[in-house]
């Protein structure tokens, strides 16, 4: 099942950020998404996809937004870090 998100904004909007509706709703999309991953609500994966992007485009384009590329909480970094050496 699918469902739809229907946001209502003007042409106000559109004029202030200078983008066209279709370029308007891909980044909102992409920074909706962006959100939920770094909150950890959903993978990079899942984020990339909704975004209609490859995962390692969508990890690469968080930086413009200023959402880290991992979202790993110092504890697990910290976790990884003792598992990579041996």
């Amino acid at each position: 099942m699918t469902h739809e998100l229907t946001i209502e904004y003007g042409d106000d909007l559109l004029l202030a950020l200078n983008l066209s509706a279709k370029e308007f709703n891909k980044e909102a999309r992409f920074v909706l998404f962006a959100k939920l991953y770094e909150l950890g609500r959903i993978s990079s994966g899942k984020a990339a996809h909704y975004c209609g992007m490859a995962r390692v485009d969508f990890l690469l384009s968080l930086a413009r937004i200023g959402v880290p590329m991992s979202n790993l909480s110092a504890e697990d970094l910290e976790e990884d870090m003792k598992f990579a050496r041996g």
